[in-house]
């Protein structure tokens, strides 16, 4: 079997159920100041996000309620980005992750570092994968499609890339990096990118609807793809 190896956030687990749940936990922080039940204010944050992006979110609710300071947004911010999140993985990533328990999985993930430890805690990643890389901890610059995290994984695992199995969804910058190394790589698409083209180069040798499409047929079909074919 290859070495699997997943992304995070609307790969595992529907990244905006953590934007929710910080809205949640700033909206508790601000219902007394404001004398606004949180519930109604977690409300408004997740429909102000919804219609307008989550840009300026907490600037909005705060002059909805004549309240808006440079310091309090900075609380905001703050408060939502240190909150415990509640998080679930999807079904099919929980079936996914336990059918292939047996076997070397990885996470890679971008983003605050804090944030996605904090994620990466609540979703008990740590009991299903041999490791989590959060990219940032070794320098913005190792983001992805930076390949430096992959490169770890097969000096840890001693494998070729060729053996090692990348899932994503965002085609912008998930598998650009790593396919001209010779990484396979596939591409669920679901969150925000669903439905964005990609050009030959940014685009995943497979494409998936769910987790549940991984199994090892798939995986022995993929890994006998010529290297470079996108299907």
């Amino acid at each position: 079997m290859p070495v699997l190896v997943f992304d995070l956030d609307d790969t595992l687990y529907p990244e905006l159920s953590y934007v929710h749940s910080g809205f949640r936990a700033v909206a508790a922080m601000l219902s007394p100041l404001l004398a606004v039940p949180a519930e109604t204010l977690a409300a408004s944050m997740i429909a102000e996000e919804a219609t307008q992006g989550r840009g300026q979110v907490f600037d909005n609710v705060l002059r909805q309620h004549d309240r808006w300071s440079k310091i309090l947004v900075v609380t905001c911010l703050r408060t939502y980005r240190q909150h415990q999140p509640t998080l679930a993985l999807y079904p099919d990533a929980a079936r996914c992750l336990a059918r292939f328990a047996a076997e070397p999985l990885y996470l890679v993930t971008d983003g605050h570092k804090e944030v996605q430890a904090r994620k990466v805690a609540a979703l008990d990643v740590p009991a299903r994968v041999r490791h989590a890389y959060l990219t940032n901890r070794y320098g913005r610059h190792r983001a992805k499609p930076n390949p430096h995290v992959f490169q770890l994984i097969c000096q840890r695992e001693d494998v070729a890339p060729d053996q090692v199995l990348y899932v994503g969804d965002n085609p912008r910058k998930d598998f650009v990096g790593i396919k001209p190394l010779g990484f396979k790589t596939v591409r669920i698409l679901r969150g925000n990118y669903a439905h964005l083209e990609a050009d030959a180069a940014h685009e995943a040798h497979r494409r998936i609807q769910t987790l549940d499409e991984l199994t090892e047929e798939f995986l022995t079909s993929l890994f006998a793809q010529p290297a470079g074919l996108v299907a």
